[in-house]
């Protein structure tokens, strides 16, 4: 048997769902070397015009009418309204779609994103396409734009979210809960003295590390106001993403900070940061936090965008692995009680353990090879 063209299309709407495509590209190519594997986004220029223009009003939206957003995402929630709109997206989608999929000749498609995924499935419904379609889904709650009956396997973070897909009408033997795919480097041990020594960072005051996510988004500024307030000197790494002038404005800001500050754009070690820090503040992306669990790293979780990531929260919270700072009034007074109560952080680490599912991405490419068949 010859290896299989494997086409992965993601879409850059924020930095997880190509996170995601590529942990499951490197699984198979370090398991299944045989085959053939692209990774495509979806919602690049490059692709099509169309869907770019899609992801600056999304992006937009994000930064100036977050409201609107969070109204367009619980309206689509109805399944009603919500495979209306994907039918829209679809039609309007398929072509590039169609395009992407003959131009690599793929034998099969890997989707990381809801809109590739109504393109594909729209495209196989209709008899465009005669390949098989497997969704995996980043993020840690049901809504209706990933929902497609003909999708031949899903691969889901939870149990309870594959009953929830179950529940809609799904047969249960497509759904797989691995897990949401991350990078291999999240699965190995570190040394945190060597690491600390590497960073030049003190062992004996706590590290928080700020994050706020591939966009740069995340209430960063305002974390660290709140964290310079604390009597207790820390060490802050951060992490700003794609936002440059951010990256310039806190590194201006760390010069006069009582507090250690060092300050990262992207990082391709988050990793190792993850490894040496006490806790980590983030908005809750759901890479972010499957990192966060692999890791056992306590989060706090902050500025959700409204919709998706709310219900990311929601779930971690809920499952005792964070705390949500629903107000960031309240923020200050968290982080305190964590550092004074030597209960909680344990008990945060506990849950992320009993959560973690760092063979998500290995897990994945075993079932796609043992289903469909990969050298």
């Amino acid at each position: 048997m010859s290896g299989k063209n494997i086409l992965i299309v993601t879409a850059s709407m924020g930095s997880g769902h190509n996170k995601a495509a590529n942990a499951v590209a490197e699984a198979i190519k370090r398991k299944y070397p045989a085959n053939k594997i692209d990774v495509i986004d979806f919602m690049s220029t490059e692709t099509a015009y169309f869907n770019s223009l899609v992801k600056d009003i999304y992006l937009k939206m994000l930064d100036h009418t977050p409201s609107v957003y969070e109204f367009f995402y619980k309206f689509t929630a109805d399944a009603g309204k919500g495979s209306m709109l994907q039918t829209v997206f679809a039609h309007a989608m398929k072509k590039d779609m169609k395009e992407l999929i003959d131009k690599y000749e793929a034998d099969m498609l890997i989707c990381t994103h809801p809109f590739p995924c109504a393109a594909a499935s729209y495209l196989k419904q209709t008899g465009g396409i005669n390949i098989p379609i497997i969704t995996v889904v980043t993020d840690f709650c049901f809504h209706q734009f990933w929902f497609y009956k003909n999708i031949d396997i899903y691969f889901v973070a939870s149990e309870a979210l594959k009953q929830d897909f179950v529940k809609q009408g799904l047969l249960e033997q497509k759904i797989f809960a691995t897990g949401i795919p991350i990078g291999y480097s999240f699965s190995l041990e570190y040394d945190k003295d060597e690491l600390m020594n590497k960073f030049k960072l003190d062992k004996t005051k706590p590290v928080a590390l700020l994050m706020g996510g591939g966009l740069g988004l995340g209430g960063v500024k305002d974390a660290l106001f709140q964290l310079e307030k604390l009597e207790n000197e820390m060490q802050i790494l951060v992490i700003t993403g794609a936002n440059v002038s951010l990256w310039s404005e806190l590194n201006e800001y760390a010069q006069h900070s009582k507090h250690k500050i060092i300050v990262w754009g992207y990082s391709h070690n988050v990793q190792e940061l993850m490894a040496i820090s006490t806790f980590l503040i983030s908005k809750p992306g759901a890479l972010t936090i499957s990192e966060a669990l692999a890791m056992e790293l306590p989060m706090i979780l902050q500025n959700p965008i409204p919709g998706p990531e709310a219900d990311n929260a929601k779930f971690v919270s809920q499952n005792g692995a964070a705390i949500w700072i629903k107000h960031q009034d309240t923020f200050g007074a968290a982080i305190r009680e964590i550092l004074s109560d030597t209960t909680i952080l344990p008990r945060l680490k506990n849950n992320a353990k009993r959560l973690k599912r760092v063979n998500a991405a290995d897990n994945i490419a075993d079932i796609v090879s043992d289903m469909l068949g990969l050298d």
